[in-house]
């Protein structure tokens, strides 16, 4: 296809650590879709073995950065970001594959609306096909500092097939125009993993642009397939993120009413089931991602910024 503005180069950006396998199945995808007009980068994060050969062997002209280090979810693309020279940018998780029709779906969102920050795909559960994950995301509650996706688990009927806005894009696969990056910024890489999405949406609000759900393009999700669903990573980064997250997107009242609850519920909630449990690395996990916060309050929204 010419690069031209119905076709602009679109640079896929993904992220890849310790998962080679499940990042060749997503080229071989990329590679038999059906839009042409591509850059494919893979940024891998310091994984053990050296995984390039066998990306390019499923896809050639993919473009591997090896990171010496990882830099977590929103590190891992930022590099991605830096790298990449499309006119549209599309990160995805290296867990999905591509269905027909994805990327011009995005696209056509672009043309139709003059303040698209970031469009989300529909999602399906890729091991239950036809089973909603996302079809857009409800608004974080200001009491719990939780939210929802809409129609997760649900058989899909078509009843999300109207598109629109959202509150948060899906960081499973998110695709925005340069120009617009350029001007609100790198996604926030406090987070390392999981918030950091929801954050980089508000960033995207901020500077008076809206996010996008489209139900026209589908993408199958392979569900926490790098850190594990229950996973003592996941206890302490959702812990850790949950706070931080309310620290820099709410006004004081609603921190002050967040904090009481997680305070006086989530707090002896979560102490004692982790207890009853006898999950002692889980309850170590939560308690660390509290404790990281009471010994950084003296970050604010800019220095949290990277």
């Amino acid at each position: 296809m010419p690069n031209n503005v119905h076709t602009p180069l679109v640079s896929i950006v993904t992220v890849n650590y310790n998962n080679s396998a499940v990042t060749v199945a997503l080229l071989e995808s990329i590679a038999s879709n059906d839009y042409k007009n591509l850059e494919v980068i893979v940024v891998d994060n310091a994984s053990a073995e050296d995984p390039t050969d066998s990306f390019t062997n499923a896809y050639p002209a993919v473009k591997v950065i090896r990171s010496a280090t990882n830099k977590g979810f929103a590190g891992g693309n930022n590099i991605g970001i830096q790298a990449a020279k499309g006119d549209f940018l599309f990160l995805v998780n290296n867990d999905t594959a591509f269905t027909p029709g994805l990327i011009p779906g995005l696209l056509a969102i672009f043309e139709q609306h003059a303040d698209v920050g970031i469009v989300s795909p529909k999602f399906h559960y890729f091991f239950h096909p036809g089973i909603i994950e996302y079809a857009g995301y409800r608004q974080v509650d200001v009491f719990t500092g939780r939210n929802s996706m809409i129609g997760c688990k649900e058989e899909d009927r078509g009843q999300y097939n109207t598109g629109g806005t959202t509150a948060y894009a899906h960081g499973g696969a998110m695709m925005m125009k340069r120009a617009v990056l350029e001007e609100v910024g790198l996604m926030p890489e406090i987070y390392f993993l999981y918030y950091e999405e929801f954050d980089w949406c508000e960033m995207f609000r901020r500077k008076g642009y809206r996010i996008y759900y489209e139900p026209a393009s589908l993408i199958y999700h392979k569900e926490s397939m790098t850190t594990g669903k229950n996973s003592v990573l996941k206890t302490y980064y959702l812990t850790r993120n949950r706070i931080l997250f309310m620290r820099r997107n709410v006004r004081w009242y609603q921190l002050a009413l967040f904090l009481l609850f997680f305070a006086f519920v989530t707090i002896p909630k979560n102490t004692l089931r982790y207890v009853l449990k006898r999950e002692k690395d889980h309850l170590r996990a939560f308690w660390k991602g509290v404790i990281w916060n009471i010994k950084n309050l003296n970050l604010n929204k800019e220095s949290c910024a990277v």
